[in-house]
């Protein structure tokens, strides 16, 4: 058990580092489109803004998957990569479906998997809402301007 705790415990601060320089990435984008957020028109940028950090969260979070079904099939958890990466991506996600089980000495490590994609889905919602601040921000900041 002791080695599940270690083990899924570094997966999680690896998950979270990665999250963390997701969003510095995003932030440093975000900062660097000001200007071309604060002309006209704003409604096709939100729409634009909201689909590119949509498609960054999923790929932070596909990351974070993959992440996990590597752990989970490097320690035999599972036979092949895609019983590890369907298992991983039930856990992360929470829904728990229960037809692919890992087996009783690795179920301590797969329901930290579930932790990390709960608090990934938090974080990485937070990260869309503070997309769409942003933009609206930019728009308030032009009408000001103006």
């Amino acid at each position: 058990m002791l080695l599940q705790i270690a083990l899924g415990s570094v997966v999680l601060v690896t998950n979270v580092l990665i999250m963390a320089v997701a969003s510095l990435v995003l932030e440093s984008a975000f900062r660097s489109l000001h200007p071309w957020l604060v002309t006209p028109p704003q409604r096709l940028k939100l729409l634009m803004m909201l689909v590119c950090v949509g498609l960054w969260v999923l790929g932070v979070i596909t990351l974070g998957v993959w992440l996990w079904a590597f752990v989970l099939h490097q320690v035999g958890a599972f036979a092949t990569l895609e019983e590890s990466v369907y298992f991983a991506l039930v856990a992360f996600s929470t829904l728990g479906l229960g037809d692919v089980v890992p087996p009783h000495e690795w179920r301590v490590l797969s329901a930290m998997a579930a932790v990390n994609g709960f608090l990934s889905f938090g974080l990485l919602t937070a990260l869309l809402v503070e997309a769409l601040r942003q933009v609206r921000l930019a728009q308030l900041d032009r009408r000001h301007r103006s």
